[in-house]
């Protein structure tokens, strides 16, 4: 793989690296990579993430197997009471309004009506780890059992569970964007 020389090479961890096979693209965010993903001529690409730079430009690589970025993870906390439910829920949702996840995720409370109760937290998949991460930044604990990953989301949307509450969260930077966008006056009159 041919990378192109970098500059300030610590502001690009936590991106991408791409290999088109003949040239790479460094520095994708995981929706560009997403998009990448998605075209056409998408082919037989490597994607890499980039988890530490050094100063010479020489940058340390993981590589991301590209499904990754059309499936979805999850953390899932369990709860045989629905009130104790509730309260993860409710304290998950409050604390995610004071410090925002690292990208768009649903949260559930949902029922299995046979006295089991989840709080699921869902989100695309290449965000397993800064969901992790941000989950123990945040102090969020429960009483219950706890299971995670790809597999756990397909089992919850395959069974029986009925939704009691949903909510979705907006990672920081759509918060900003949505802050601070502003709709033009005019002057036109609407529906006569």
């Amino acid at each position: 793989m041919i990378l192109p020389n970098v500059k300030d090479p610590d502001r690009y961890v936590g991106l991408y690296v791409v290999d088109f096979n003949d040239h790479s693209q460094v520095g994708l965010t995981t929706e560009q990579v997403a998009e990448v993903l998605d075209s056409e001529s998408a082919g037989n690409l490597r994607v890499y993430k980039i988890h530490r730079a050094f100063p010479d430009g020489r940058l340390e690589l993981k590589g991301v197997c590209p499904e990754v970025f059309q499936m979805e993870a999850g953390m899932f906390f369990y709860a045989r009471d629905e009130k104790v439910a509730r309260e993860d829920f409710e304290r998950l949702c409050r604390l995610a309004e004071s410090t925002l996840p690292p990208a768009r995720a649903k949260v559930y409370l949902s029922s299995d009506n046979n006295g089991g109760f989840v709080t699921a937290l869902i989100y695309p998949a290449e965000y397993d780890e800064q969901f992790s991460r941000w989950l123990l930044d945040i102090g969020y604990r429960t009483l219950g059992a706890v299971e995670g990953g790809t597999a756990a989301v397909g089992r919850y949307y395959d069974g029986t569970w009925d939704v009691l509450e949903k909510k979705q969260l907006w990672p920081a930077e759509t918060v900003t964007l949505l802050n601070t966008q502003t709709v033009p006056k005019t002057n036109r009159q609407v529906g006569m």
